[in-house]
């Protein structure tokens, strides 16, 4: 059985504009090796029915059938990877009697289910394969100012902490992803502005607690806060700024020693809560002009706590409650993947159902780029926890979020420019009055100095005049934007009336045309009726003829009235039409001229660029408002 449609790795939408799209959610799943414990339990292998295509089947040691006690309990192998893509749960074997004496299973049939998922890395895939097929494009999404999350989803004791933090011999997904993003951040320096923040938080028992703050065990737990322009925030956490991957590893291994961890029958060093790591990453162009486009992104890293059966994980007490929080938590994000995943209906979304799915709102269903890292467990210990995660992963590859580009344009003053003049002016003192001091400490080497003195003074005017001429090309631009500004401004509204004169013109047209065919089939009607009545025309009908005749010709002299109304309604329309055209002309004349600059500005590339672009946009822009209003 084969569930779901092969799609390409790093299948993500990536928009060239700040125009929204849709993209998919990237599933992939990742299967953990046998530990040392069950390697000691695992039953032999059996042949299957995958046959010679199916890659890294088994890793098993002969030595190990030798290490079996009589009437000991043995596990076997239900997850098997055939591809990059698609791997087998709960394979048949030729010896089915087996399948009864394994631990973890049931007396019930093979499922035999083949899941395809956008990525699938086997027992023996490493941490740098993990990123490079998951995590490494959202990079570039962070770059270009889109947001984007990567969590690891999964049961207990399958891999997921050491997929994200990973050790310090074989680091996980946060460290290489940080490594990268300091390395293309180092490489932007020269042209851009860029500001990087970083939080980490955990979910405990539906509370949130600041893994980075002064006084984590002690400190009260923070809100949630929610708005339309900044989307899903806590209230009161901390927010650091580290400047190297080796600061953001110190973070790090100082919010995992904050972090609640406990010992329990299936993990040893089992997560006790979810944790969240948030890097806000801020850029903007070191040479903006007027205008300044500021883009900014957040990544998010997920670690999710694993869900666990009080039977296989044996809690009592306080880790039987934290238990029964993470299967809550869980079960709400499985109840929002199935509700985002059906589209028909419509269904309400339950995110308010936990702490953790309202973090993970716009990761699921907003303004995000997400990855999804799916780890399970290989041996039947784990059966009903295996198929159940398969399950959901599954299902949210249905799931689709709206990104878009976060790019806030801010408007700089010439005041700005003012004081650059006026720094530079300091500047020409500053230096004038080393190179009077020079002159009174070496009078040996008058001359020498004041020719130092004039070429400084003649390179401190040309840099005025230089300022001088920039501001002035500067002013002309904004000058000349404001024309064009103003005299784009009512072609809005001219467009609207030629549009809504054209579509009533058309109303117009089809009635007109529509009440002159009926009234030449009423003209034909009439006259084969008179034909007809002269013909067996009877005195006893005279009368009826006569009053049907005036009838008619009442009948008629209200269409031609109506005729006529129509028409001159029409032509009035008309000259509307005509009347909003030659405004639109006229006003983009108008702009076209104010678009063109004295001969006597001289413009660099990039304001005559932004200049011609200024143009199309407000044309577009007052274009794009008439046809919306038709």
């Amino acid at each position: 059985m084969l569930t779901g449609p092969v799609r390409p790795a790093g299948a993500i939408a990536r928009p060239t504009s700040n125009a929204s799209s849709e993209a998919a959610i990237l599933v992939a799943v990742r299967v953990r090796p046998f530990n040392n414990k069950e390697k000691t339990h695992l039953a032999r292998p059996t042949s299957s029915q995958f046959g010679p295509t199916a890659r890294n089947f088994m890793n098993y040691d002969d030595t190990q059938d030798q290490q079996h006690q009589p009437g000991s309990q043995t596990i076997r192998k239900v997850v098997h990877t055939i591809d990059d893509h698609i791997l087998v749960f709960d394979p048949p074997d030729e010896d089915d009697n087996s399948r009864r004496a394994t631990v973890g299973a049931s007396n019930k049939r093979h499922k035999d289910i083949r899941f395809v998922f956008d990525r699938v890395y086997n027992e023996d895939s490493t941490q740098r394969d993990v990123y490079e097929g998951t995590t490494r494009g959202l990079l570039d999404s962070v770059m270009n100012g889109y947001n984007a999350t990567v969590f690891a989803y999964g049961a207990t004791g399958c891999g997921k902490t050491y997929t994200i933090s990973g050790c310090l011999e074989d680091p996980g997904v946060i460290f290489l992803t940080m490594q990268e993003l300091f390395e293309r951040l180092t490489a932007a320096e020269d042209e851009k502005i860029v500001e990087i923040t970083l939080s980490y938080l955990e979910v405990y028992n539906e509370t949130i607690r600041d893994l980075l703050g002064a006084d984590t065990a002690n400190a009260p737990p923070l809100a949630l806060r929610e708005d339309a322009d900044h989307g899903v925030t806590v209230s009161g956490l901390s927010e650091h700024v580290p400047n190297t991957v080796d600061e953001v590893m110190e973070l790090m291994m100082r919010g995992n020693a904050n972090r609640t961890m406990s010992p329990t029958e299936a993990n040893a060093v089992s997560s006790r809560s979810h944790a969240v790591m948030q890097v806000n990453v801020r850029q903007k162009p070191k040479d903006g002009g007027l205008q300044t486009d500021v883009t900014s992104a957040t990544l998010s890293i997920i670690d999710l706590a694993g869900s666990e059966r009080a039977t296989v994980a044996r809690n009592n007490g306080a880790r039987m409650r934290e238990g029964a929080n993470i299967n809550r938590s869980l079960l709400a994000l499985a109840n929002c993947i199935n509700a985002l995943c059906d589209q028909k209906t419509k269904r309400h979304i339950p995110y308010r159902d936990s702490k953790l799915t309202r973090l993970l709102k716009f990761s699921l269903g907003g303004n995000c780029r997400t990855v999804m890292i799916t780890c399970v467990s290989p041996t039947s210990t784990y059966y009903e926890e295996t198929h159940n995660t398969l399950k959901y992963a599954n299902r949210a590859k249905n799931i689709k979020t709206t990104v878009a580009k976060n790019t806030k344009s801010t408007q700089m003053h010439l005041a700005q420019y003012q004081g650059k003049i006026r720094d530079q002016s300091e500047e020409i003192k500053r230096l004038q009055r080393e190179i009077g001091l020079l002159k009174n400490r070496s009078s040996n080497s008058s001359s020498a100095a004041t020719s130092n003195r004039g070429a400084t003074s003649a390179q401190a005017a040309q840099a005025m005049a230089e300022l001088r001429k920039q501001t002035q090309a500067v002013q002309v631009v904004q000058d000349m934007r404001n024309k064009m500004a103003n005299a784009y401004a009512p072609i809005r509204e001219a467009k609207w009336e030629h549009a809504s004169a054209c579509s009533i013109g058309q109303w117009y047209d089809y009635h007109i045309d529509a009440l002159k065919g009926w009234r030449e089939q009423f003209e034909m009607l009439f006259q084969e009726h008179q034909h007809l009545g002269s013909q067996e025309s009877m005195d006893v009908d005279g009368e009826n003829d006569q009053r049907l005749n005036s009838q008619s010709v009442n009948l008629r002299q209200q269409v031609d009235d109506l005729l006529r109304e129509l028409t001159r309604e029409r032509k009035t329309i008309s000259r509307h039409a005509e009347h909003s055209e030659q405004l639109i002309e006229r006003n983009i004349y108008m702009a076209e001229r104010a678009a063109q600059l004295p001969p006597s500005v001289q413009l660099t590339a990039e304001q005559r660029y932004h200049v011609d672009q200024e143009h199309r946009v407000l044309d577009l822009w007052a274009e794009r408002n008439g046809l919306r209003r038709q």
